[in-house]
């Protein structure tokens, strides 16, 4: 892309230290700040639902279990599920990273709606905020999913303040997905066709578009589930004329296309990564941004492959299975797309490459193990097995939370003017990757063996594959933790980082490092597509 080079840019100040207190930062409309405030948000549940993981990892050491009661265990598993996946997953990139490059991407100023941006991001506070209160008074022990009878039920559990936590972070979502989708379609760089769009922001758009339509599903389901609780009306409980299987029709409507919401992002990423450090123009660009519209679009009509062994009719199953197949293939295209894109490419194997190997890796993984849990007959078995958390790891953990590292280290430049220690990134990428790969591995072979998942102890049979997966959560947990050691470190430290360190092409890369308030001075002009890259002898690589 070429554009007019900001030339008075340099002599702005940064949206680092303009009115650089803490009320220009609560009170802030630029969604570069924004999109810090989330970015710490995020981190900070992220821990929070780690060391829910790091205990569940630790009762299972043995086969009864260190925790000494088992409903404290559920309420464990289910603060690490709740927290991991309405707080971290779903969030992550679209609110950080997102929030951060769509303007300078498109070569706008801002968002569409700035004032808007900032209330998503006080709803999801406010969300997380009751969340937590509900888990540390008490906690819930429904699971992550908040299936009737458990939920609607009486007990001690608060799932009522729980789902109203979801609820309330959910309107942030829609707020995110709705800015989004106006903004892509509205401030667009003069020549900026949907053709030029860099693949980061199809991805996004194809988000915005699930968040938008599915949210509100989501909305209304744990509504009527926190009424039932309150005032006995009979929905989704069967002691008093519901049905729970209304409840898994509606909970999944939203929440499989919620695991594109998850990974439709990192895809974008790795679409962002590869091609600059491979030195290529992104092999098959339009197949690779049609089918984030097309995961977007057949997302909606997979949920019932969540719901093989509820009782749904045979007919109903084996049509949701053959979908369920088909919400693969464009997955698939791109997988080939990005091993394209690196055939006979000029690779740097810096710290952003290497955890975009370790998505392709990883996520190919979880993509393949899921077609045996779209199979009617294998899901019978595997379906309450530990393989499907295996596989759901692969996918969002492996594929999600790798994708926004990658994501994480590349726009680190950009974003805090700074350079992190390139050897303590690549380090933290071959760590977490080996890290993974202890934990979960065996999960598969646990599911297959018959573990169920979701129990509180188990036969001692299974006591060594268990504890080779703790091990792993341990090296997983020094990978996790290494990067929030260097990127702190780089913030003071850290060398000064030039506009464009990468080499790269897109226009957020051709404002200084890190931009200028109002991102350009002059409205940049694209006249060329996305990824057009010199010759790679012609390019200077930073080592």
């Amino acid at each position: 892309m070429s554009t007019t080079v900001v030339e008075a840019a340099e002599l702005e100040k940064s949206y680092l230290v303009d009115k650089s207190t803490v009320a220009s930062w609560l009170l802030t409309t630029d969604h570069k700040r924004i999109a810090i405030l989330y970015l710490g948000s995020i981190t900070f549940f992220f821990f929070i639902g780690g060391i829910a993981a790091a205990a569940v990892r630790l009762n299972l050491l043995v086969p009864e279990g260190l925790i000494p009661s088992a409903e404290t265990y559920n309420r464990l598993f289910t603060t690490h599920g709740v927290i991991m996946v309405w707080f971290f997953l779903v969030p992550a990139v679209p609110v950080s990273l997102g929030n951060f490059v769509v303007p300078l991407m498109l070569g706008a100023r801002d968002l569409a709606f700035p004032k808007l941006n900032l209330i998503s991001w006080y709803l999801f506070i406010i969300g997380g905020i009751i969340e937590l209160y509900a888990l540390f008074i008490g906690g819930v022990d429904t699971g992550w999913t908040f299936y009737p009878p458990m939920s609607t039920s009486f007990n001690q559990s608060h799932v009522v303040l729980a789902v109203i936590g979801v609820f309330v972070s959910g309107f942030s979502s829609i707020a995110t997905g709705l800015n989004f989708i106006v903004t892509i379609h509205r401030l667009r760089a003069p020549g900026m066709t949907w053709y030029k769009m860099p693949i980061f922001l199809w991805s996004l758009y194809s988000t915005s578009v699930i968040l938008v339509l599915a949210t509100p599903v989501l909305a209304i389901t744990l509504l009527l589930l926190g009424f039932e609780r309150i005032f006995r009306i009979g929905v989704f409980d069967p002691a008093i004329g519901g049905d729970p299987i209304l409840f898994q029709h509606m909970f999944w409507f939203y929440s499989h296309p919620a695991v594109y919401i998850m990974i439709l992002p990192g895809f974008g990423v790795i679409s962002e990564i590869i091609p600059v450090f491979c030195r290529r123009r992104l092999f098959g660009y339009k197949f690779v941004a049609w089918c984030s519209v097309s995961i977007a679009v057949i997302s909606f009509f997979v949920w019932g492959h969540h719901m093989f062994v509820s009782g749904q009719s045979l007919y109903a199953s084996v049509v949701f299975s053959l979908l369920s197949y088909a919400v693969a293939v464009p997955s698939a295209i791109k997988v080939f797309n990005w091993i394209g894109t690196m055939h006979k490419g000029f690779i740097r194997f810096d710290a952003p490459m290497l955890y975009a190997l370790g998505f392709v890796g990883l996520f190919t993984i979880g993509g393949l193990t899921g077609l045996f849990v779209a199979a009617l007959a294998a899901d019978v078995h595997l379906t309450q097995t530990y393989f499907v958390v295996a596989h759901f790891h692969y996918v969002m953990v492996g594929g999600m939370v790798t994708a926004f590292f990658g994501g994480l280290h590349y726009w680190w430049p950009k974003i805090t003017g700074r350079m992190y220690p390139e050897m303590w990134g690549r380090a933290a990428a071959l760590i977490i990757f080996i890290g993974f790969n202890v934990t979960f591995a065996p999960q598969f072979l646990l599911g297959y063996l018959g573990m169920p998942r979701r129990y509180h102890s188990y036969p001692p049979d299974f006591q060594v594959l268990n504890v080779l997966s703790s091990a792993g959560a341990t090296i997983l947990a020094a990978g996790y933790l290494l990067p929030l050691g260097y990127l702190t470190w780089s913030l003071f430290r850290g060398e000064r980082a030039p506009a464009n360190p990468w080499g790269a092409t897109g226009l957020e890369w051709q404002t200084p490092s890190p931009p200028p308030a109002k991102n350009f001075a002059t409205t940049p002009v694209v006249t060329e597509p996305p990824y057009t890259f010199p010759p790679p002898e012609l390019v200077q690589n930073r080592v």
